[in-house]
């Protein structure tokens, strides 16, 4: 996978995410997430900020708060994902997991402005199953969260999120093994 950022940019949206998760524990341990986006103009969920800062956010939540932390903000995500493309209409009245990360993929191509056009891919879709593959340098721990909330809009029971390939074990890139009952 190819990791550079440069000339990444994703909407705001994304970073009130994790902020709005904290902003209750901000004054307690949650102060650096809210330093880190200062600089930014977060009012209008539309403005552009950089891949860099949301990764920043993510490697501090990691480091700091652990791995249930980053999986509970890609639930968070899931959520604003599937609103948005609830609200645009992108999706069936009773969407099926292939139609949720189908919209993921569409989703990343739209909200992530990368000029190398990476974000996710679908490997391989079955009746209870799908692999996806991340292209971006998306956090990959958040992932799991998102990819399983998700999957759990369609109502969707016993959804199971984990890795077949994983950068961080030397693959070139993170596939992900979703299945459902």
């Amino acid at each position: 996978m190819n990791p550079t950022t440069q000339h990444v940019t994703l909407y705001a949206v994304f970073l009130n995410d994790i902020l709005n998760l904290y902003r209750d524990k901000k004054d307690q341990f949650a102060q650096p997430l809210f330093e880190m986006t200062r600089p930014y103009d977060l009012s209008d969920p539309f403005n552009k900020v950089p891949l860099d800062l949301y990764n920043q956010m993510c490697d501090w939540l990691e480091q700091e708060l652990g791995p249930a932390n980053l999986r509970k903000v890609g639930v968070q995500i899931g959520e604003t994902v599937y609103e948005a493309l609830s609200n645009s209409g992108s999706l069936p009245v009773n969407p099926k997991p292939i139609d949720l990360l189908n919209g993921l993929v569409y989703a990343a191509a739209n909200m992530i402005q990368d000029p190398e056009g990476r974000g996710w891919e679908i490997l391989e879709s079955k009746e209870r199953s799908i692999v996806m593959r991340r292209t971006q340098s998306f956090n990959s721990i958040l992932q799991l969260g998102l990819l399983r909330g998700l999957v759990q809009k369609t109502g969707a029971r016993v959804v199971e999120v984990k890795y077949l390939h994983s950068v961080a074990q030397g693959a070139d890139y993170d596939d992900y093994l979703i299945t459902w009952m």
